[in-house]
């Protein structure tokens, strides 16, 4: 699958991943679990939402010729 997030976009949803799975943690909650599709998202490279609107959020010097981001 080709990547459609940029360096900012996949630090955000890694630090809040961890956060969210964190909180989860701390007040006992299953809820916490969630944080796993931001964490999940941001390891990939890959955002499903973004997918059908053909949205990148990487920078236009880092894409390929066919518009995915540079891995």
């Amino acid at each position: 699958m080709k990547k459609n997030m940029g360096r900012l976009d996949r630090t955000l949803r890694f630090v809040a991943g961890i956060a969210i799975l964190f909180l989860g943690a701390i007040f006992q909650s299953w809820w916490g679990l969630i944080g796993l599709i931001p964490l999940v998202t941001a390891i990939v490279g890959v955002c499903p939402g973004y997918l059908p609107f053909g949205i990148h959020t990487c920078e236009k010097e880092d894409r390929e010729v066919d518009g995915s981001c540079a891995a």
